[in-house]
């Protein structure tokens, strides 16, 4: 019998590390592929890596982002390079005072001829949708894109229409120009997984992007230097392993713990909910898959939180008149909360 069992033990330990080894190969093939991804749109969207990041990791998340920069900086284009990246249909929407919520996600024509309707999608019926400057449109309108957002469908004259999988909303909205504007509804708000800040770039980078737009060599990487590294069905593959992404528990409740410490702080007039937190450990497994791990670290959780919870607090009018901003407070917040050591 102990003859058997030692026969046995060199067979069992083979095959727990060919399975170990399939399954970090595994990893590590979904982020080469991922980061193949990325290097190709940072020789198009130059200067911009942080931006770049984010957005992927809302891909890989399934989540909705929302960016902030002042006009030129490359927002359409990131988002056109990102739809060519995985062969997506990609579709834009200029938010004007005067857009109505049909504009936005269909209607219905009545054909008397016939004595039938006909439903006309609207441009939300893509992959990937570029909401320029949302906060130009009213309320109403802005509204359009909740369903849409949260439940992937939309509802014309009481039918309902799922939208193309994979589906993601990529909204700007200028942070200097307020007149005219209408500021989005919290409810609107918190459907966005992050909120993306995008600032002018460096010197050197500057320059590059001023040679490489004058001589139309910006076009050309876009129509030919950036190729489909997946399909869409594929990009839905990579999607699916970001909840099989371990998360030890100490790293989930210190995720939690600060999201709810910005509900304890006296610098916050308004504080992130629960959807923060799933946000967060969405994200910070989007971000340890793109690192080709299987499993969150705290730091992954810690690179995340800001982008996902800036958006999603107020500071206080004190803290304003002494110039503390969203990240300047929740960069305190972080420092404040202790992280493991695992």
């Amino acid at each position: 019998m102990s003859e058997s069992t030692l026969d046995q033990n060199p067979v069992t330990t083979t095959d727990d590390t060919q399975h170990q080894a399939q399954a970090d190969s595994r990893w590590q093939q979904a982020s080469a592929r991922v980061n193949q991804l990325r290097e190709q749109i940072n020789q198009v969207v130059i200067g911009q890596q942080a931006v770049v990041d984010q957005v992927l990791i809302a891909l890989l998340a399934g989540g909705h982002v929302l960016l902030e920069g002042v006009p030129g900086l490359g927002k359409t284009l990131l988002v056109r390079s990102l739809a060519r990246g995985f062969g997506g249909d990609f579709r834009r929407i200029q938010f004007t005072p005067d857009l109505m919520p049909a504009d936005v996600t269909g209607h219905a024509i009545y054909h008397a001829a016939e004595s039938r309707f006909e439903v006309r999608r609207g441009p939300v019926f893509t992959n990937l949708l570029l909401a320029d400057e949302i906060n130009r449109a009213p309320a109403k309108t802005q509204a359009a894109l909740l369903e849409v957002m949260q439940e992937q469908q939309v509802t014309i004259d009481g039918e309902t229409h799922r939208t193309p999988r994979p589906f993601m909303v990529l909204a700007t909205q200028n942070p200097i120009e307020q007149e005219g504007t209408y500021p989005l509804p919290e409810a609107e708000l918190d459907r966005f997984l992050l909120k993306v800040l995008i600032d002018f770039p460096s010197q050197q980078a500057e320059e590059q992007l001023a040679a490489a737009a004058s001589s139309g060599r910006i076009e050309q990487k876009l129509q030919h230097g950036v190729q489909a590294v997946f399909d869409a069905e594929q990009l839905q593959q990579l999607q699916a392993l970001i909840p099989q992404v371990q998360v030890d528990q100490q790293v989930l409740s210190y995720a939690v713990r600060l999201v709810r410490a910005t509900r304890e702080s006296s610098q916050l007039r308004r504080s992130a909910g629960p959807r923060a937190s799933i946000g967060l450990m969405l994200a910070g497994r989007a971000h340890a898959l793109m690192q080709g791990r299987e499993f969150v670290l705290p730091d992954d959780i810690k690179a995340m939180a800001i982008p996902v919870m800036r958006h999603r607090v107020a500071v206080s009018p004190d803290m304003e008149i002494d110039g503390e901003t969203a990240d300047s407070v929740l960069a305190q917040i972080i420092e404040s909360v202790e992280a493991p050591r695992l």
